[in-house]
């Protein structure tokens, strides 16, 4: 019984944490031309690694200007710069974990 109900919960908060991810990321970039992807691979180009990547997001995400964003000038004169988050850093800090989660590349590599 107990055994179950570890399961489920589990189960439960994965399913939650990915869908944070869906939610508040995939749901307003699937109309863009450029992929979250490719975004990812901007950001680490720039960054490098994971603490400044991540730090780096968060940081345009609570603060766009156009200045740090990574799109270019074509990207943001036509779509623009995105408004400031109304997440909790508890829901944006978790959504960032699963975006790097998804698209690192480091223990993909051979």
């Amino acid at each position: 019984m107990v055994k179950n109900m570890v399961l489920y919960l589990f189960l439960t908060v994965s399913i939650l944490g990915d869908d944070m991810y869906e939610r508040h990321c995939v749901s307003c970039h699937r109309d863009l031309p450029t992929s979250l992807q490719e975004i990812f691979k901007r950001y680490l180009l720039v960054y490098g690694g994971e603490k400044n990547m991540k730090a780096g997001i968060k940081h345009y995400l609570k603060y766009p200007i156009k200045d740090i964003s990574r799109m270019s000038a074509l990207f943001i004169s036509t779509y623009g710069i995105k408004n400031k988050t109304t997440l909790s850093d508890k829901v944006l800090d978790k959504a960032i974990d699963i975006y790097w989660d998804k698209f690192k590349v480091f223990k993909k590599l051979k």
